[in-house]
């Protein structure tokens, strides 16, 4: 059988267009190790991408919580958020709220560790405090506060635009177990309504007040 000559030049360039393109054992091994890497950092941005998120969706519960999810109720119009029991003890303090906001602490303390002192103050009450907002109610509070070491009869003012109103210590005594007990009267002022409260609370000797009327 004879070959041209032309046909074998062919066949030959054949054979070298094929060693030319099929690459070695080490070309084939390193591309397989590219591959598996940009794998392997697929995988790992997945797996970030995913510790980000949840560490993002936790961070935007408590967020939600805080603004959005907190428990509330509606008073005469009004949406009130409600934190804490409206019915509750701390520290043999007995502390009721049956109006207005329910939170922890008292006036401008956040946390019942501050607070407890003055906390059995919620027992004098207003109805009003329905139709205020949690910082005129602390504004009021942060008023009974003052007023338990101001000297009587001195006024305790507090304006926040929406509402007013003032705490007076207007009588001191000694009870006949020996505690200092004092008589307040309290206003709170909303759309020119005005609407008042009295009560007497005695210092205990652990440094809380508790009220008696």
């Amino acid at each position: 059988m004879i070959i041209s000559k032309s046909l074998c030049k062919a066949c030959v360039l054949s054979i070298i267009s094929v060693v030319l393109i099929l690459p070695t054992a080490s070309q084939a091994a390193g591309f397989a190790d590219r591959q598996d890497n940009r794998q392997e950092n697929r995988s790992d941005d997945r797996r970030d991408d995913r510790q980000y998120d949840r560490v993002d969706d936790r961070r935007d519960d408590r967020v939600g919580y805080r603004r959005d999810d907190r428990p509330y109720e509606y008073r005469d119009g009004k949406r009130l958020v409600v934190v804490a029991p409206r019915e509750r003890h701390f520290r043999n303090v007995v502390v009721i709220r049956p109006h207005g906001h329910a939170y922890y602490g008292y006036g401008r303390y956040t946390l019942d560790d501050d607070a407890w002192k003055w906390m059995a103050f919620t027992a004098i009450t207003l109805k009003v405090l329905d139709n205020i907002d949690e910082q005129a109610q602390r504004e009021h509070e942060a008023a009974q506060v003052r007023a338990t070491t101001a000297p009587i009869g001195n006024t305790i003012y507090w304006d926040t635009g929406d509402a007013a109103g003032y705490v007076v210590a207007t009588k001191q005594g000694i009870s006949s177990n020996g505690a200092t007990c004092r008589e307040f009267q309290q206003v709170i002022t909303v759309g020119g309504k005005k609407e008042q409260a009295y009560g007497t609370a005695c210092l205990q000797a652990d440094g809380a007040w508790k009220i008696i009327s």
